[in-house]
């Protein structure tokens, strides 16, 4: 077998991004204001827009929960996979994240589906619970890592049977298969990644992304 190539994996991730998912003005300019306001680089790449977008038109979501805003980049993504009547409810922590993301959206002209909730993203959830709220037909979770766990039993609360939930940033460029990782993140994802396999109301699978880094994201059905 040969080795692992990372310059060859970047190459690829490149040729199937410049043939499925170049990026149009609308979410070049997102990165470039997001970038301005000083938000951390951490978006998903323009491939793992494409993918959340085929996937909530797969499951024909009309109601999608994103739990972590951050510039609106993922958020455009899946707003664009919506019906003219569906609706986006996208959770974030950081106030200028929010502000950031609002004027992103509406330059991508999805803002009037889009509803940003300001706030710790675990009250939000629990609020959401509380007031029984509909149940959504996609939930993205891409926030803090160490609060994946809880995440993950809040978004099975305001699921439904064949509810899709996916999570990014599950592998950590690998460190998730430490017993005891170092790094919080790490360990808030290798948590989640045991819960997720041993929840016995879902069925799922780790979708590995290869770019400069490992990483991955997860995609799980509610039985």
């Amino acid at each position: 077998m040969e080795p692992f190539n990372q310059n060859l994996a970047v190459s690829v991730d490149r040729y199937i991004e410049a043939l499925f998912a170049p990026e149009d003005e609308a979410l070049i300019e997102n990165r470039g204001a997001s970038q301005a306001a000083g938000l951390p680089d951490i978006a998903v790449s323009p491939n793992q827009g494409k993918l959340l977008y085929l996937i909530a038109k797969l499951a024909g979501a009309r109601r999608i929960l994103e739990i972590g805003t951050l510039g609106g980049y993922s958020t455009t993504w899946l707003a664009r996979a919506l019906p003219a009547e569906g609706t986006l409810v996208s959770l974030e922590c950081e106030p200028v994240h929010a502000r950031v993301a609002h004027q992103n959206l509406e330059r991508a002209a999805v803002s009037a589906q889009v509803q940003i909730r300001v706030g710790p993203a675990g009250e939000s959830l629990r609020a959401m619970i509380a007031a029984r709220e509909k149940p959504f037909d996609l939930i993205f979770i891409d926030a803090e890592k160490p609060g994946y766990p809880g995440y993950l039993l809040q978004s099975v609360e305001l699921s439904r049977p064949g509810t899709v939930i996916l999570a990014d940033n599950v592998i950590r460029n690998g460190l998730v298969m430490e017993e005891s990782p170092a790094d919080e993140n790490a360990r808030g994802a290798r948590a989640f990644n045991a819960a997720l396999a041993a929840h016995a109301g879902l069925e799922s699978i780790v979708l590995p992304i290869i770019r400069d880094k490992f990483d991955g994201m997860s995609i799980s059905i509610v039985k």
